[in-house]
Protein backbone atom coordinates (compact mmCIF):
# COMPACT_ATOMS: atom_id res chain seq x y z
CA UNK A 1 0.00 0.00 0.00
CA UNK A 2 1.13 3.47 -0.67
CA UNK A 3 0.56 6.24 1.56
CA UNK A 4 -1.46 9.35 0.52
CA UNK A 5 -0.04 12.85 1.59
CA UNK A 6 -1.50 15.57 2.19
CA UNK A 7 0.17 17.21 -1.21
CA UNK A 8 -0.84 14.37 -3.40
CA UNK A 9 -4.46 14.63 -2.67
CA UNK A 10 -5.46 17.08 -5.12
CA UNK A 11 -3.51 15.32 -8.22
CA UNK A 12 -5.03 11.79 -6.81
CA UNK A 13 -8.83 13.28 -6.65
CA UNK A 14 -8.02 14.73 -10.33
CA UNK A 15 -6.70 11.20 -11.54
CA UNK A 16 -9.82 9.32 -10.36
CA UNK A 17 -11.85 12.64 -11.02
CA UNK A 18 -13.42 12.64 -8.16
CA UNK A 19 -14.39 9.08 -8.05
CA UNK A 20 -17.50 10.23 -9.67
CA UNK A 21 -19.85 7.38 -10.93
CA UNK A 22 -17.24 4.70 -9.21
CA UNK A 23 -18.95 1.90 -7.35
CA UNK A 24 -18.05 1.04 -3.78
CA UNK A 25 -17.75 -2.67 -3.41
CA UNK A 26 -16.57 -3.54 0.01
CA UNK A 27 -16.65 -1.58 3.52
CA UNK A 28 -14.15 -3.55 6.08
CA UNK A 29 -14.00 -3.40 9.45
CA UNK A 30 -10.58 -4.57 10.31
CA UNK A 31 -9.93 -2.83 13.74
CA UNK A 32 -11.72 -0.53 15.82
CA UNK A 33 -8.81 1.99 14.02
CA UNK A 34 -8.46 0.57 10.86
CA UNK A 35 -11.16 0.24 8.23
CA UNK A 36 -10.54 -0.73 4.52
CA UNK A 37 -12.86 0.41 1.65
CA UNK A 38 -12.56 -1.27 -1.89
CA UNK A 39 -13.58 1.25 -5.06
CA UNK A 40 -13.62 0.61 -8.94
CA UNK A 41 -13.11 4.00 -10.54
CA UNK A 42 -11.50 5.03 -13.90
CA UNK A 43 -8.02 6.49 -14.08
CA UNK A 44 -7.36 8.74 -15.96
CA UNK A 45 -3.48 7.96 -16.23
CA UNK A 46 -4.42 4.94 -17.86
CA UNK A 47 -6.79 6.09 -20.67
CA UNK A 48 -9.75 5.94 -18.53
CA UNK A 49 -9.47 2.08 -17.70
CA UNK A 50 -11.42 0.93 -14.79
CA UNK A 51 -9.45 -0.60 -12.00
CA UNK A 52 -10.30 -1.52 -8.12
CA UNK A 53 -8.71 0.55 -5.86
CA UNK A 54 -8.38 -0.16 -1.63
CA UNK A 55 -8.39 2.66 0.65
CA UNK A 56 -7.12 1.73 3.87
CA UNK A 57 -8.09 4.10 7.05
CA UNK A 58 -5.74 3.77 10.16
CA UNK A 59 -6.08 5.24 13.40
CA UNK A 60 -9.52 6.10 12.63
CA UNK A 61 -10.84 8.41 15.43
CA UNK A 62 -14.57 8.60 14.12
CA UNK A 63 -16.77 7.14 11.03
CA UNK A 64 -19.94 6.83 9.77
CA UNK A 65 -20.51 4.04 8.16
CA UNK A 66 -23.07 2.17 6.11
CA UNK A 67 -24.26 -2.13 6.14
CA UNK A 68 -22.13 -3.79 3.33
CA UNK A 69 -25.58 -5.08 1.81
CA UNK A 70 -26.31 -1.46 1.45
CA UNK A 71 -23.39 -0.46 -0.45
CA UNK A 72 -24.97 -1.13 -4.06
CA UNK A 73 -27.71 1.61 -3.36
CA UNK A 74 -24.98 4.61 -2.66
CA UNK A 75 -24.91 6.66 -5.20
CA UNK A 76 -21.30 8.10 -6.50
CA UNK A 77 -22.76 10.89 -9.16
CA UNK A 78 -21.13 13.87 -6.34
CA UNK A 79 -17.64 11.72 -6.48
CA UNK A 80 -16.18 11.81 -3.03
CA UNK A 81 -14.17 14.06 -0.76
CA UNK A 82 -10.39 14.16 1.04
CA UNK A 83 -9.51 16.08 3.27
CA UNK A 84 -6.54 16.51 5.40
CA UNK A 85 -7.04 18.88 8.93
CA UNK A 86 -4.63 19.07 11.44
CA UNK A 87 -3.47 15.71 11.68
CA UNK A 88 -6.80 14.21 10.29
CA UNK A 89 -7.46 13.05 7.12
CA UNK A 90 -11.03 13.20 6.19
CA UNK A 91 -12.96 10.95 3.37
CA UNK A 92 -16.87 11.46 3.09
CA UNK A 93 -19.25 10.66 0.34
CA UNK A 94 -19.89 14.07 -1.75
CA UNK A 95 -18.57 17.54 -1.92
CA UNK A 96 -17.47 19.05 1.29
CA UNK A 97 -14.62 21.85 2.35
CA UNK A 98 -13.75 20.95 5.43
CA UNK A 99 -14.06 17.65 8.15
CA UNK A 100 -16.97 19.72 10.24
CA UNK A 101 -19.17 20.39 7.01
CA UNK A 102 -18.82 16.42 5.84
CA UNK A 103 -19.92 15.53 9.02
CA UNK A 104 -23.48 15.23 7.44
CA UNK A 105 -22.40 12.80 4.84
CA UNK A 106 -23.70 9.28 4.35
CA UNK A 107 -20.80 8.01 4.76
CA UNK A 108 -17.02 9.59 6.08
CA UNK A 109 -14.04 8.24 7.91
CA UNK A 110 -11.86 10.44 9.90
CA UNK A 111 -8.35 9.04 10.24
CA UNK A 112 -4.63 9.95 11.20
CA UNK A 113 -3.35 7.99 7.49
CA UNK A 114 -4.60 7.13 4.60
CA UNK A 115 -3.36 3.93 2.32
CA UNK A 116 -4.58 2.60 -1.11
CA UNK A 117 -3.87 -0.23 -3.30
CA UNK A 118 -4.68 -0.17 -6.80
CA UNK A 119 -5.43 -3.65 -8.16
CA UNK A 120 -6.89 -4.86 -11.56
CA UNK A 121 -10.72 -4.29 -12.64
Amino acid sequence: MKPLHNSEITKFLERFDDFKESEIHSLKIISPTEIEITLTAQDKARAYDWLTLSILFSGVNDAKLIDESKLAYIDLDDGVSIIKEGNNFAFALGRYQNISSLKDAQLYIISQNIKYNEGAF
